[in-house]
Protein backbone atom coordinates (compact mmCIF):
# COMPACT_ATOMS: atom_id res chain seq x y z
CA UNK A 1 0.00 0.00 0.00
CA UNK A 2 1.36 3.40 -0.96
CA UNK A 3 2.05 5.82 1.88
CA UNK A 4 -0.19 8.88 1.78
CA UNK A 5 1.75 12.17 1.56
CA UNK A 6 0.31 13.40 4.84
CA UNK A 7 1.55 10.18 6.46
CA UNK A 8 5.15 11.01 5.56
CA UNK A 9 7.09 13.30 7.86
CA UNK A 10 10.83 13.92 7.75
CA UNK A 11 12.31 14.78 11.12
CA UNK A 12 15.78 16.13 11.84
CA UNK A 13 17.39 15.76 15.29
CA UNK A 14 20.27 18.22 15.65
CA UNK A 15 23.02 17.43 18.15
CA UNK A 16 25.30 20.43 18.67
CA UNK A 17 27.02 22.31 21.46
CA UNK A 18 26.03 25.86 22.32
CA UNK A 19 28.53 28.67 22.43
CA UNK A 20 27.97 28.38 26.12
CA UNK A 21 26.06 31.21 27.79
CA UNK A 22 26.30 33.39 24.68
CA UNK A 23 22.73 33.75 23.46
CA UNK A 24 23.37 35.67 20.25
CA UNK A 25 26.22 33.49 19.05
CA UNK A 26 24.36 30.28 19.91
CA UNK A 27 21.19 31.51 18.21
CA UNK A 28 23.15 32.24 15.03
CA UNK A 29 24.52 28.68 15.15
CA UNK A 30 21.02 27.25 15.69
CA UNK A 31 19.61 29.24 12.76
CA UNK A 32 22.36 27.94 10.47
CA UNK A 33 21.74 24.34 11.58
CA UNK A 34 17.98 24.70 11.07
CA UNK A 35 18.52 26.01 7.54
CA UNK A 36 20.84 23.11 6.75
CA UNK A 37 18.31 20.59 8.05
CA UNK A 38 15.58 22.19 5.94
CA UNK A 39 17.80 21.98 2.86
CA UNK A 40 18.14 18.24 3.52
CA UNK A 41 14.37 17.85 3.47
CA UNK A 42 13.50 18.04 7.18
CA UNK A 43 10.02 19.28 7.99
CA UNK A 44 10.50 19.18 11.77
CA UNK A 45 13.84 20.19 13.28
CA UNK A 46 14.58 19.58 16.97
CA UNK A 47 17.33 20.87 19.28
CA UNK A 48 18.21 19.81 22.86
CA UNK A 49 17.16 21.03 26.29
CA UNK A 50 18.50 24.39 27.52
CA UNK A 51 20.63 24.68 24.37
CA UNK A 52 19.93 28.40 24.19
CA UNK A 53 22.07 29.68 25.87
CA UNK A 54 23.25 26.54 27.72
CA UNK A 55 22.85 24.17 30.65
CA UNK A 56 24.00 25.41 34.12
CA UNK A 57 27.02 23.13 34.37
CA UNK A 58 28.75 25.51 36.77
CA UNK A 59 26.52 24.58 39.71
CA UNK A 60 27.89 21.08 40.33
CA UNK A 61 31.44 22.27 39.61
CA UNK A 62 31.60 25.39 41.81
CA UNK A 63 29.99 24.49 45.14
CA UNK A 64 26.64 25.72 43.84
CA UNK A 65 24.69 25.15 47.06
CA UNK A 66 26.85 27.56 49.09
CA UNK A 67 24.58 30.29 50.48
CA UNK A 68 25.42 33.93 49.68
CA UNK A 69 28.25 32.84 47.40
CA UNK A 70 29.63 35.71 45.27
CA UNK A 71 30.54 33.15 42.61
CA UNK A 72 26.98 31.84 42.36
CA UNK A 73 25.52 35.35 42.33
CA UNK A 74 27.83 36.46 39.52
CA UNK A 75 27.08 33.40 37.40
CA UNK A 76 23.34 33.68 38.02
CA UNK A 77 23.39 37.31 36.89
CA UNK A 78 25.31 36.31 33.76
CA UNK A 79 22.75 33.54 33.09
CA UNK A 80 19.91 36.04 33.35
CA UNK A 81 21.68 38.37 30.93
CA UNK A 82 21.98 35.57 28.35
CA UNK A 83 18.53 33.99 28.87
CA UNK A 84 15.73 34.19 26.32
CA UNK A 85 13.10 36.94 26.55
CA UNK A 86 10.31 35.71 24.30
CA UNK A 87 8.20 38.83 24.81
CA UNK A 88 11.22 40.91 23.82
CA UNK A 89 11.62 39.05 20.52
CA UNK A 90 14.82 37.13 21.23
CA UNK A 91 13.75 34.28 18.90
CA UNK A 92 12.67 36.46 15.96
CA UNK A 93 15.56 35.31 13.77
CA UNK A 94 14.70 31.64 14.38
CA UNK A 95 11.02 32.32 13.76
CA UNK A 96 12.01 33.83 10.41
CA UNK A 97 13.99 30.69 9.52
CA UNK A 98 10.95 28.54 10.28
CA UNK A 99 8.68 30.72 8.14
CA UNK A 100 11.05 30.98 5.17
CA UNK A 101 11.70 27.24 5.10
CA UNK A 102 8.17 26.13 6.12
CA UNK A 103 9.52 23.98 8.93
CA UNK A 104 8.51 23.36 12.53
CA UNK A 105 11.29 23.94 15.06
CA UNK A 106 11.47 22.72 18.67
CA UNK A 107 14.23 24.14 20.84
CA UNK A 108 15.12 24.08 24.51
CA UNK A 109 15.54 27.59 25.92
CA UNK A 110 16.32 29.15 29.25
CA UNK A 111 13.33 31.45 29.34
CA UNK A 112 13.29 34.68 31.35
CA UNK A 113 9.57 35.49 31.31
CA UNK A 114 8.17 38.91 32.09
CA UNK A 115 4.97 37.35 33.45
CA UNK A 116 6.99 36.09 36.44
CA UNK A 117 8.82 39.35 37.10
CA UNK A 118 11.72 38.92 34.69
CA UNK A 119 14.40 37.78 37.16
CA UNK A 120 13.78 34.02 37.37
CA UNK A 121 14.36 31.48 34.62
CA UNK A 122 12.59 28.36 33.38
CA UNK A 123 13.78 25.46 31.23
CA UNK A 124 11.29 25.83 28.40
CA UNK A 125 10.60 23.80 25.29
CA UNK A 126 9.57 26.28 22.59
CA UNK A 127 7.71 25.11 19.50
CA UNK A 128 7.78 27.39 16.44
CA UNK A 129 5.38 26.35 13.69
CA UNK A 130 5.89 26.42 9.92
CA UNK A 131 4.39 29.91 9.75
CA UNK A 132 7.11 31.22 12.03
CA UNK A 133 4.81 31.66 15.01
CA UNK A 134 5.47 30.46 18.55
CA UNK A 135 2.88 27.72 18.93
CA UNK A 136 3.73 26.59 22.44
CA UNK A 137 6.00 27.27 25.40
CA UNK A 138 6.22 24.40 27.86
CA UNK A 139 8.01 25.28 31.09
CA UNK A 140 9.63 22.24 32.67
CA UNK A 141 7.44 21.02 35.53
CA UNK A 142 10.21 19.99 37.92
CA UNK A 143 13.91 20.84 37.70
CA UNK A 144 16.20 17.98 38.72
CA UNK A 145 18.91 17.98 41.40
CA UNK A 146 21.23 20.99 40.96
CA UNK A 147 18.90 22.52 38.37
CA UNK A 148 16.68 23.57 41.29
CA UNK A 149 19.37 26.06 42.32
CA UNK A 150 18.88 27.83 38.99
CA UNK A 151 15.56 27.02 37.33
CA UNK A 152 12.05 27.66 38.60
CA UNK A 153 9.38 24.91 38.42
CA UNK A 154 6.95 25.30 35.55
CA UNK A 155 3.25 24.65 35.10
CA UNK A 156 0.77 22.72 32.97
CA UNK A 157 0.06 25.49 30.48
CA UNK A 158 2.34 23.97 27.85
CA UNK A 159 1.18 20.36 28.18
CA UNK A 160 -0.27 20.41 24.68
CA UNK A 161 0.07 18.65 21.36
CA UNK A 162 0.28 20.15 17.88
CA UNK A 163 -0.67 18.71 14.54
CA UNK A 164 2.13 18.34 12.00
CA UNK A 165 0.67 16.71 8.88
CA UNK A 166 -0.92 13.42 10.08
CA UNK A 167 1.01 13.49 13.37
CA UNK A 168 0.26 14.88 16.83
CA UNK A 169 3.51 16.13 18.35
CA UNK A 170 4.13 16.72 22.06
CA UNK A 171 7.27 17.66 23.96
CA UNK A 172 8.75 17.07 27.42
CA UNK A 173 12.04 18.18 28.95
CA UNK A 174 14.63 15.72 30.30
CA UNK A 175 13.43 13.90 33.45
CA UNK A 176 9.84 14.98 32.79
CA UNK A 177 9.96 12.07 30.39
CA UNK A 178 10.11 9.80 33.46
CA UNK A 179 6.90 11.32 34.88
CA UNK A 180 4.04 8.89 34.04
CA UNK A 181 1.27 11.46 34.41
CA UNK A 182 3.02 14.05 32.25
CA UNK A 183 3.36 11.45 29.50
CA UNK A 184 -0.27 10.37 30.00
CA UNK A 185 -1.46 13.95 29.58
CA UNK A 186 0.12 14.06 26.14
CA UNK A 187 -1.05 10.57 25.18
CA UNK A 188 -4.62 11.54 26.02
CA UNK A 189 -4.31 14.53 23.68
CA UNK A 190 -3.57 12.17 20.80
CA UNK A 191 0.22 12.36 20.82
CA UNK A 192 1.89 9.97 18.40
CA UNK A 193 5.17 11.83 17.87
CA UNK A 194 6.90 12.33 21.21
CA UNK A 195 9.82 14.75 21.42
CA UNK A 196 12.13 14.49 24.42
CA UNK A 197 14.66 17.28 24.98
CA UNK A 198 17.83 16.49 26.96
CA UNK A 199 20.94 18.51 27.91
CA UNK A 200 23.19 15.64 26.83
CA UNK A 201 23.81 12.18 28.19
CA UNK A 202 23.53 8.78 26.53
CA UNK A 203 22.87 7.28 29.97
CA UNK A 204 19.54 9.13 29.94
CA UNK A 205 18.34 8.58 26.40
CA UNK A 206 19.29 4.99 25.56
CA UNK A 207 16.63 3.26 27.68
CA UNK A 208 13.83 5.82 28.06
CA UNK A 209 13.54 6.53 24.33
CA UNK A 210 12.64 2.96 23.43
CA UNK A 211 10.48 2.56 26.54
CA UNK A 212 8.28 5.57 25.71
CA UNK A 213 8.03 4.44 22.11
CA UNK A 214 6.85 0.99 23.17
CA UNK A 215 4.52 2.28 25.88
CA UNK A 216 2.88 4.91 23.69
CA UNK A 217 3.15 3.09 20.35
CA UNK A 218 4.55 6.37 19.00
CA UNK A 219 7.65 7.64 17.28
CA UNK A 220 10.03 9.13 19.84
CA UNK A 221 12.74 11.65 19.00
CA UNK A 222 15.20 12.26 21.84
CA UNK A 223 17.53 15.17 21.19
CA UNK A 224 20.54 16.01 23.33
CA UNK A 225 23.23 18.65 23.33
CA UNK A 226 26.98 18.50 23.70
CA UNK A 227 29.38 20.48 25.85
CA UNK A 228 33.16 20.33 25.85
CA UNK A 229 35.57 22.62 27.69
CA UNK A 230 36.39 24.35 24.41
CA UNK A 231 32.69 25.26 23.97
CA UNK A 232 32.93 27.57 27.01
CA UNK A 233 34.09 31.06 25.89
CA UNK A 234 37.22 32.55 27.40
CA UNK A 235 35.32 35.52 28.83
CA UNK A 236 32.86 33.35 30.81
CA UNK A 237 32.83 34.45 34.48
CA UNK A 238 34.87 32.05 36.68
CA UNK A 239 35.77 29.89 33.67
CA UNK A 240 38.92 28.53 35.31
CA UNK A 241 36.96 27.43 38.38
CA UNK A 242 34.25 25.78 36.28
CA UNK A 243 36.76 23.83 34.21
CA UNK A 244 39.13 22.77 36.96
CA UNK A 245 39.72 19.02 36.44
CA UNK A 246 36.88 18.96 33.90
CA UNK A 247 36.24 15.83 31.82
CA UNK A 248 36.55 15.92 28.05
CA UNK A 249 32.73 16.09 27.79
CA UNK A 250 30.41 17.82 30.25
CA UNK A 251 27.58 16.53 28.04
CA UNK A 252 28.19 13.70 25.57
CA UNK A 253 25.01 13.73 23.49
CA UNK A 254 22.87 10.62 23.05
CA UNK A 255 20.45 11.87 20.37
CA UNK A 256 18.37 9.00 18.97
CA UNK A 257 15.04 8.05 17.34
CA UNK A 258 12.80 5.03 18.04
CA UNK A 259 9.77 3.65 16.24
CA UNK A 260 6.32 2.76 17.62
CA UNK A 261 7.35 -0.88 18.14
CA UNK A 262 10.18 0.25 20.42
CA UNK A 263 12.89 -0.56 17.88
CA UNK A 264 15.71 1.75 16.89
CA UNK A 265 15.45 3.95 13.83
CA UNK A 266 18.63 5.84 14.78
CA UNK A 267 20.72 4.60 17.69
CA UNK A 268 22.25 7.14 20.11
CA UNK A 269 24.84 9.48 18.63
CA UNK A 270 27.61 10.01 21.19
CA UNK A 271 30.49 12.49 21.52
CA UNK A 272 30.05 14.10 18.12
CA UNK A 273 28.01 16.76 16.40
CA UNK A 274 25.48 15.50 13.93
CA UNK A 275 22.10 15.62 12.27
CA UNK A 276 19.98 12.47 12.44
CA UNK A 277 17.29 12.37 9.76
CA UNK A 278 14.36 9.94 9.66
CA UNK A 279 11.28 9.69 7.48
CA UNK A 280 8.37 8.66 9.67
CA UNK A 281 5.36 6.73 8.41
CA UNK A 282 2.16 7.38 10.33
CA UNK A 283 0.73 4.05 9.21
CA UNK A 284 3.21 2.34 11.55
CA UNK A 285 1.50 4.05 14.49
CA UNK A 286 -1.92 2.87 13.40
CA UNK A 287 -0.58 -0.66 13.03
CA UNK A 288 0.97 -0.74 16.51
CA UNK A 289 -2.11 0.79 18.16
CA UNK A 290 -4.07 -2.30 17.09
CA UNK A 291 -3.02 -4.20 20.21
CA UNK A 292 -2.36 -1.35 22.66
CA UNK A 293 -3.47 2.28 22.88
CA UNK A 294 -2.69 3.61 26.36
CA UNK A 295 -5.48 6.20 26.59
CA UNK A 296 -7.69 4.79 23.85
CA UNK A 297 -9.13 1.28 23.77
CA UNK A 298 -6.76 0.19 26.55
CA UNK A 299 -7.72 3.08 28.81
CA UNK A 300 -10.24 2.73 31.62
CA UNK A 301 -11.54 6.25 32.32
CA UNK A 302 -14.27 4.76 34.52
CA UNK A 303 -11.48 3.63 36.87
CA UNK A 304 -8.46 5.86 36.18
CA UNK A 305 -8.55 9.50 35.06
CA UNK A 306 -6.06 12.38 34.98
CA UNK A 307 -6.78 16.00 35.81
CA UNK A 308 -4.52 18.67 34.30
CA UNK A 309 -4.40 22.33 35.39
CA UNK A 310 -3.45 24.30 32.29
CA UNK A 311 -3.45 27.74 33.90
CA UNK A 312 -0.25 29.72 33.51
CA UNK A 313 1.02 30.30 37.04
CA UNK A 314 1.44 33.86 38.21
CA UNK A 315 2.24 35.58 41.49
CA UNK A 316 -0.25 38.36 40.73
CA UNK A 317 -3.95 38.31 39.99
CA UNK A 318 -5.27 41.76 39.16
CA UNK A 319 -8.91 42.54 39.79
CA UNK A 320 -10.66 45.67 38.52
CA UNK A 321 -12.94 46.78 41.34
CA UNK A 322 -14.14 49.88 39.49
CA UNK A 323 -13.96 53.48 40.61
CA UNK A 324 -11.06 55.88 40.34
CA UNK A 325 -7.54 54.95 41.32
CA UNK A 326 -5.03 57.66 42.16
CA UNK A 327 -1.49 57.33 40.82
Amino acid sequence: MAIRDEDRLTVGAVQIAPIWLDRKATLAKVCAQAKEAAQQGCEVVVFGEALLPGYPFWIERTDGARFESPVQKRLHAHYLDQAVDLEGGDLKSLEAVAARNRITIVIGCIERPQDRGGHSVFASAVTIDHRGEIANVHRKLMPTHEERLSWSPGDGHGLRTHRVKAFRMGTLNCWENWMPLARTALYALGEDLHVGLWPGGEHNTRDITRFIARESRSFVVSVSGLCRPEDIPQDTPHRDLILADAPSFLANGGTCIAGPDGGWICEPLVEEDGLLIAELDHQRIREERQNFDATGHYGRPDVLRLQVDRRRQSSLEEMDLGGNVDD
